[in-house]
């Protein structure tokens, strides 16, 4: 989501602000804006739209300085506007913010009421004002910091400059990301690592409650309870937070291209020759119950586990929406795990679920891309599923590596729950090695998956069906053409087709089949049938036995190689992914950073 950067250089900090906040454009955002205290003075630059917006403005209008703060905005209080973009200003106080303030019409109130006037309609804007007003106290910038924060209620990330200050800056965190980076001589404050890696590779972050008191020597880091906190310095691979398109055209291409090669990562990691894997540290034997916990698609990674871990190991499993999951009371099993799933580590909703069932089961447990994630450390263990940086909004990798890691769990939970003897083990292993291969093969699809998308892409309805596991890829599918080609998508279980959505089907919506040939294969054909007895134009993916039985009459067929059933989500999840892309290049849409869209939801 929103995007912060804060230097104190010993350089002008403008174009390492923009270039900065550049390396954050991937979360998400419809403004931008930075701030410099220059000899002592405060002035800020901001602009609508894409950051070449801001750098054109600042071309025309320069701003100097060697302390510094800059934001990307996605609106949530107020429309994208100048006036509305970050950073925001009260007298001698400016602050940049990721998150929601709950309470800020209370506090606004009764600013107004003590004479305040704002310019803009965000809940941000707030939080300055009252820093000002406690300054206009006479209390110094960190005494005001300290008696503002226990009054803001909700989700942020902040950082403070302050006129006359040019060796300070003031951060803090609740429910928001944030990271302090160090330099020699320079600090920088980030909303994630990404931002700073171009400026050092020393980052601390800040727990929950943190707020740090920032100069160029250092930082003294406070708990929320005020009191100093020492919290470790680690050092981040620079290589795994580079972000390169490499010759293809676009993020999303990349990533879907990386699959097969993040995918033997994981599986390297994960299944060592030595029988040493990152699982042994999980027993599953005594647990009576999963609760999976996820949003977006990494729900529907975990909607495909529930049916891996219920038929390998007999586990039985919730699946829940985070943003649902606390505010309907689910009563947890004190010998339950609860597993939480975020590509980001950071999902505001899924944090917020990690807490509530943190004292309710025996485990909690992750899975997440960003293994020092505020989701990942507030984990008894996080597993990572090695994809790298994913830049293009809408996951691709992330997700095939979400399912990788889950399946294997399922087959260790198998394992230790003696539904799987050693021999089938050995045997599904052995077919998950093949997956790479296989999905090499999908991948050499996208030449007749751009023909197909040409006409895909005038339709204004689609629907995606699946059965058993495949259902959520259905979902999956959907979402992924709906979220980067704006095209109307909606997944269904095949069987529910004639309990309501066969209403929609005419000549005009494309009905797409997820249907490898397995157990379950003639009962979706079926299905199939009643949609194109209604004149559906009917895309089927199967695998050559399955087109061969079935594709005659279907309007396009797409022959993906044979995968053994229980992997079958996962090879499938690559033509899907091929006829979204090639459908929003087909519609002229921003395939990375379509609209509306965060790539990291750090707001409930």
């Amino acid at each position: 989501m929103c995007g912060i950067v804060g230097i104190l250089g010993n350089h002008q900090v403008a174009p390492l602000l923009v270039e900065g906040l550049k390396r954050l454009e991937y979360r998400g955002y419809d403004s931008a804006g930075i701030a410099t205290v220059n000899d002592g003075r405060l002035d800020r630059r901001r602009a609508v739209g894409k950051l070449a917006n801001l750098s054109d403005l600042l071309v025309h209008d320069p701003l100097a300085g060697r302390a510094g703060i800059g934001h990307t905005r996605w609106a949530t209080h107020g429309a994208a506007t100048v006036a509305n973009a970050h950073p925001h200003r009260a007298g001698n106080v400016v602050v940049v913010h990721n998150g929601i303030i709950e309470n800020f019409r209370d506090l606004r109130a009764e600013m107004v009421a003590a004479g305040h006037s704002f310019e803009s309609e965000t809940d941000t804007e707030t939080v300055v004002a009252l820093i000002q007003g406690e300054m206009a106290q006479g209390k110094t910038p960190t005494e005001s910091v300290e008696a503002v924060l226990p009054r803001l209620h909700g989700a942020f990330a902040l950082c403070f400059l302050f006129e006359g200050e040019d060796d300070l800056m003031i951060c803090a965190r609740k429910g928001s990301p944030l990271a302090i980076g160090h330099g020699d001589g320079e600090m920088f404050v980030g909303s994630d690592a990404i931002a700073l890696a171009p400026l050092t590779d020393r980052i601390t972050y800040l727990e929950e409650g943190d707020w740090a008191v920032i100069t160029r020597k250092g930082a003294q880091i406070f708990d929320a309870q005020n009191r100093r906190a020492n919290r470790a310095m680690t050092r981040i691979q620079v290589d795994a937070t580079r972000i390169e398109k490499a010759g293809y055209k676009h993020f999303m291409a990349k990533e879907i291209a990386e699959q097969p090669v993040v995918l033997a990562d994981a599986l390297k990691h994960y299944v060592a020759d030595d029988g040493n894997s990152a699982l042994q540290a999980l027993d599953f034997s005594g647990v009576d119950r999963l609760t999976l916990v996820a949003c977006g698609t990494a729900h529907y990674a975990c909607h495909v586990a529930k049916y891996w871990f219920e038929s390998l190991a007999g586990l039985p499993c919730d699946i829940d929406i985070a943003s649902e999951f606390r505010y309907r009371e689910p009563p947890l099993s004190d010998k339950g795990w609860a597993l939480f799933v975020s590509q980001s580590g950071e999902t505001a909703d899924t944090l917020a679920a990690l807490r509530y069932a943190r004292d309710k089961v025996a485990k909690v447990l992750s899975v997440v891309n960003v293994p020092t994630s505020s989701i990942a450390r507030e984990s008894d263990l996080a597993l990572p599923i090695l994809a790298g940086v994913e830049v293009g909004v809408a996951s691709t990798k992330a997700f095939t590596c979400q399912l990788a890691v889950l399946a294997l769990m399922a087959l260790k939970a198998g394992r230790d729950r003696g539904r799987l003897t050693a021999e089938e083990h050995a045997t599904h292993i052995a077919d998950f090695r093949l997956l790479p291969g296989l999905m090499n093969h999908a991948l050499s699809l996208a030449p007749e998956i751009e023909k197909l998308a040409e006409q895909l892409a005038e339709a204004q309805d689609v629907l995606f069906l699946g059965r058993g596991q495949m259902y959520p890829l259905a979902l999956e599918g959907a979402l992924k053409l709906k979220e980067i080609s704006y095209i109307h998508a909606e997944g269904y279980a095949s069987g529910e087709l004639k309990h309501g959505p066969i209403a929609l089907i005419d000549s005009r919506v494309p009905v797409i089949v997820l249907a490898p040939r397995d157990h379950l294969f003639e009962k979706t054909v079926s299905n199939m049938q009643e949609v194109m007895a209604r004149h559906g134009k009917v895309l089927l993916m199967s695998d050559a036995a399955g087109v061969t039985e079935a594709g005659a009459g279907c309007w396009r067929t797409l022959t993906l190689p044979k995968v053994p059933d229980v992997f079958a989500p996962i090879l499938y999840a690559i033509p899907a992914q091929l006829l979204a892309y090639h459908t929003a290049i087909a519609k002229g849409t921003d395939v990375d950073q379509p609209r509306n869209l965060a790539k990291s939801v750090t707001v409930e």
